[in-house]
């Protein structure tokens, strides 16, 4: 058999912390060959973003490989100058970033981005990238391939963005992609269409891959061979069958058995109740286009509605409307029965406090300029009026509500937290103005499977303990399963069914409901392209999934 094309030895990589050197990849190997993919997994913390980068020669600031070899295609990365390393990166090498909403320039609309590499790397003119452009975005099954890649990054769905940053990386057809997470941001319907385009890229351009995850369904898809790590060690490695059917070491089967976490179900919501929020007939626009139409739903105290549904169906626009942020056309918001100024500039303090916001990527939702104390304290000065030593003991109270020890954490910036640890920030400063509703905008599909489990218990558990109500926007069918009371399933900006979840789950369903259902991952390496059979795709890349 021919070299590797990445060859990895005794990789040791140290994080520096006040000016002390921490180890936190211990020796790792990995070998990888033309057209293989190799899945790493594991917990937050565990490494396989920092290994992903290393095979790239790669390290992030404060990081320093202090030991081992990298190589890729016989070429020393690691002694490589920087000329090298220039001439390969974007073009032989590429890499799809887990938060492309943090990765795009602003300021620059996503084909110019796009064309960057292949004009600068003399793959191509600026007139075939573009054509080139539009071909990808057309297999990665964007909306209007022609015209989607002439919008800035703020115009376009996160689903979306995360799309046309695998385009991009596919722009100079490298020889090795990092996935880092590339379907976090994505619904399972618009993931099954990814997730086909990239293994058909994969395979027709005998491209390697390394692709990192948290969703185990996913890895089973996608690789060939699979790396368990945890705290920088290398758990296990094995063929992907082989490691699905009989994981050896106790904590791959951990990982395999987690998600088991479900809430036991409420009573049933008397009739008489008044709903803690009522979304009325609500039809909104941007600009001249409504993408709302006559949205109607409510949430009762207690209780936790989950809105699913594909990107760009009006999940999070519903959410925008009930805070204020983008007023209906038509229809009105009630909070406990009051009708709300549809404008937040409108609404007093008392009214604005009542609903909070839990973002989906805690990384850019926290200023990463200010300490933990100040991201939480400012809004209870905000709401509640508190300042000097009873601000501080507030914020501790609610660092200790989250499960976070307040002494090592309220001085911290959020540079110095893990991802699970972000997300609890973001749900105390939520809690810090004492609301009666909070939205919770896809808050553990950034986590691994392990983290977002502890914080879907957090949330059950402060809902219990404060009495809190919950719209849950998610494309994650499995965390439906585990938080919700109720399920309100939208499509092209309209509610096309709602109901109790045990009723949701059993059939008859509604078209697009069973659609989402049957387009859950599992955890079966032949799932996906048995679906695509079921479907009549033949090419992979052309998966053009009837979304009913």
């Amino acid at each position: 058999m021919s070299d590797p094309l990445v060859k990895i030895r005794d990789l040791k990589i140290e994080g520096r912390s006040d000016e002390t050197w921490t180890p936190i990849i211990n020796g790792v190997d990995l070998d990888l060959n033309r057209g293989e993919v190799l899945g790493l997994i594991g917990e937050s913390g565990a490494g396989k973003s920092t290994i992903g980068l290393a095979a790239m020669g790669f390290t992030r600031d404060g990081v320093r490989i202090s030991g081992g070899s990298v190589e890729f295609d016989g070429i020393d990365l690691l002694g490589a100058s920087a000329a090298v390393k220039r001439g390969l990166l974007g073009k032989r090498i590429a890499y799809v970033a887990q938060s492309a909403a943090a990765s795009f320039n602003p300021a620059h609309k996503l084909i110019d981005q796009h064309t960057e590499a292949p004009t600068q790397h003399n793959v191509s003119s600026r007139s075939e990238s573009v054509q080139d452009g539009v071909e990808l975005y057309r297999r990665l099954r964007l909306p209007n391939p022609d015209e989607i890649g002439f919008r800035y990054p703020h115009q376009v769905s996160g689903g979306q963005l995360q799309r046309a940053m695998t385009a991009m990386a596919m722009s100079c057809r490298p020889d090795l992609i990092i996935f880092d997470e590339p379907t976090t941001a994505l619904d399972v319907t618009t993931q099954i269409e990814v997730l086909a385009a990239i293994r058909d890229i994969v395979e027709q351009f005998d491209t390697a891959a390394i692709y990192i995850t948290h969703d185990l369904a996913v890895v089973a898809q996608m690789a060939d061979k699979i790396k368990v790590l945890l705290k920088g060690d290398e758990v296990e490695e094995a063929d992907t069958r082989t490691m699905l059917s009989a994981p050896t070491q106790d904590y791959t089967k951990s990982l395999w058995a987690v998600r088991s976490f479900e809430r036991p179900k409420k009573p049933a919501v008397l009739t008489t109740a008044t709903p803690i929020v009522s979304v009325c007939g609500v039809t909104a626009a941007y600009g001249k286009i409504d993408v709302l139409h006559d949205v109607s739903f409510d949430i009762h105290q207690g209780r936790t509605v989950a809105v699913v549904g594909e990107s760009g169906s009006g999940k999070s626009t519903t959410a925008r409307c009930i805070t204020g942020l983008l007023p209906p056309r038509i229809g009105h918001i009630e909070f406990d029965g009051v009708e709300m100024p549809l404008d937040y500039r409108k609404r007093n303090k008392d009214q604005l406090r009542q609903a909070q916001m839990i973002y989906q990527m805690a990384d850019t939702a926290l200023n990463p300029r200010k300490s933990i104390g100040e991201i939480i304290g400012r809004p209870v000065e905000f709401y509640m009026g508190l300042k000097g030593r009873e601000k501080r003991k507030r914020v501790e109270d609610l660092l200790a509500e989250i499960e976070l020890e307040p002494t090592q954490y309220i001085d911290r910036l959020p540079s110095e937290l893990s991802g699970g640890q972000k997300q609890r920030i973001g749900i105390a400063r939520a809690l810090a103005a004492e609301p009666k509703f909070i939205i919770c905008d896809e808050v553990t599909s950034a986590l691994d499977q392990l983290v977002a489990e502890g914080i879907l218990k957090l949330l059950a558990k402060l809902q219990d303990e404060l009495g809190l109500s919950y719209m849950f926007i998610t494309h994650d069918l499995a965390t439906v399963r585990a938080i919700a009371d109720e399920v309100v399933v939208m499509k092209d900006g309209e509610v096309v069914e709602q109901g109790e979840k045990a009723a949701m789950f059993q059939p008859p369903h509604h078209p697009y409901t069973d659609l989402l259902l049957s387009s859950v991952p599992e955890m079966d390496p032949d799932w996906l392209s048995n679906l695509l059979n079921e479907r009549g795709v033949d090419n992979i890349g052309d998966a053009a999934v009837d979304k009913m």
